[in-house]
């Protein structure tokens, strides 16, 4: 006998403070029953949400707070190894990469932003 789990949407920001290729709006999330960062980005008019963690080593990927673009606006970059993701899917480009980046699902309504919660990825209690 499964049990289902049913998917939270979680507020997380107005749409507006996400522009293309531009800064992130960070957040925190509880991974696998850990405590970890994670931030969304907006790239050719969608939003996508990743944790915070290089697959190379797991540390925070942000080269100033919440900047992940590399120069050209394509691609996010982890700032202490070089490696580079796909803003749309997460999968690594190039650089030390183990797998890709940790998708988290988000959604778009009203003029807000969503991220949801799943199995593995819950909202921190505070």
């Amino acid at each position: 006998m499964g049990t289902e789990f049913a998917s939270q949407a979680i507020a997380l920001c107005n749409s507006q403070a996400l522009v293309n290729s531009g800064t992130a709006v960070p957040f925190d999330v509880v991974y696998c029953g850990q405590t970890c960062y994670a931030f969304a980005v907006r790239y050719a008019d969608q939003v996508q949400a990743y944790l915070n963690r290089c697959t190379h080593v797991p540390m925070e990927m942000d080269y100033q707070p919440n900047q992940f673009f590399d120069l050209t606006g394509h691609w996010l970059i982890c700032a202490t190894h070089g490696a580079m993701y796909s803003p749309t899917t997460g999968a690594c480009r190039s650089g030390p990469c183990r797998g890709g980046l940790v998708k988290i699902a988000v959604s778009e309504t009203d003029g807000v932003v969503h991220w949801h919660t799943a199995h593995n990825l819950k909202p921190v209690d505070f």
